[in-house]
């Protein structure tokens, strides 16, 4: 492993910004040399950390010394930003969702091809532990093979911050959460989309979704429930996966949940009737005792190195990049479906731009 830390400057200090700073810091194979942001507030705020605040973004692009430029902006300058970068011989990352479009996309890989650099993209929820337990049942067929996974996130809080509630600068939902549930599906399920059907959710009177629901129909047979909400103060899980042979539940990101599954081993008896409402049903009563399995979540699927490692080993040339720019592509391109489906009211088919061979790392 190289003793060299490459340099990093991050274009945008704002939340998510400032935390990439500690990101960097943990891998500790990068090293954030400066920073540019339009409001002097943050930028006063990256002096007091340590970092060297940046007259303009022009400065940036200048230095010599600066490897690589982060961009953490609102998502409507991201492509422009990161062309810049690119022309005066800069290595990119970018924060989701990395354009405002599949075509803004391509013009920027366009260009990192052009100029022989680097374009990742941050797609760091991959890495998140209740979607590597799913990933982990998916791969190891742990409750056989799966055939629904719902995937949710939920709030009460609405829209957060400022240019979100903004469709201009790429504000909403489905830009914001969306991507990463998205983005983990299309990871995990080596098979194309072959049908998407979705709502969005206008009730706080935004110009933007404060949330959406899609349906995605694989076509291995696996169907998938995404939903982001921000007015739901009652939660639903935020995994809830059924196999041929068990169900699996996640709550949250604390990790509880559970499995449970089929008792081959034991005899099979007829459920007892219960009472439900004002009749009787078997259908409904739970399984006879002894027919299931109760049991704890299993280990997380593991990826080979976190993303800042594999962004480094990707710079060097010791490795294909974890998040790769075809498969970005496609949720960029599954994100258009799904607006469209909306907007229609249609079920959308013969849209995905599956490409087998760069579904996995």
């Amino acid at each position: 492993m190289s003793s060299t830390k490459h340099s990093v400057v991050i274009v945008g200090y704002g939340g998510m910004g400032s935390y990439h700073t500690q990101l960097i810091k943990d891998c500790g194979r990068l090293e954030v040399t400066g920073v540019y942001d339009l409001l002097g507030e943050r930028s006063a705020a990256a002096v007091e950390a340590g970092y060297t605040a940046y007259a303009s973004y022009a400065g940036v692009l200048a230095d010599p010394a600066v490897e690589t430029v982060l961009i953490a902006t609102p998502n409507d300058v991201h492509k422009d930003i990161a062309i810049a970068a690119f022309r005066a011989g800069k290595h990119v990352i970018c924060e989701k969702p990395v354009a405002m479009s599949a075509d803004e996309f391509r013009e920027m890989t366009a260009e990192a091809e052009k100029a022989g650099r680097v374009l990742m993209v941050h797609q760091n929820r991959r890495w998140d532990e209740d979607f590597r337990i799913v990933k982990a049942m998916y791969d190891k067929e742990t409750i056989g093979s799966l055939f629904r996974i719902e995937s949710r996130v939920h709030g009460a809080n609405g829209i957060p911050g400022d240019w979100r509630h903004i469709k201009a600068q790429g504000g909403g939902m489905l830009l914001d959460w969306g991507v990463h549930l998205l983005d983990q599906l299309l990871f995990m399920i080596d098979s194309p989309v072959v049908s998407v059907s979705a709502n969005l959710s206008f009730i706080l009177g935004n110009e933007v979704d404060d949330g959406f629901e899609a349906v995605l129909q694989f076509g291995n047979g696996v169907q998938a429930v995404v939903e982001v909400g921000t007015t739901n103060f009652i939660t639903l899980p935020r995994w809830y996966v059924k196999g041929l042979e068990g169900t699996a539940v996640i709550e949250d990101w604390s990790l509880t949940g559970r499995i449970v599954t089929r008792n081959n081993d034991s005899v099979k008896r007829e459920p007892t009737p219960i009472r439900a409402g004002v009749g009787l049903t078997k259908t409904m009563a739970p399984p006879s005792e002894g027919a299931t399995i109760t049991e704890a979540l299993p280990p997380a699927a593991e990826l080979p190195a976190s993303f800042y490692d594999n962004y480094v080993d990707v710079l060097e040339g010791k490795a294909e990049p974890i998040v790769n720019n075809e498969q970005v592509l496609r949720v960029q391109n599954l994100i258009e479906a799904i607006f469209t489906a909306a907007e229609s009211q249609q079920t959308l088919k013969n849209f995905d731009i599956y490409t087998p061979e760069y579904n996995f790392i």
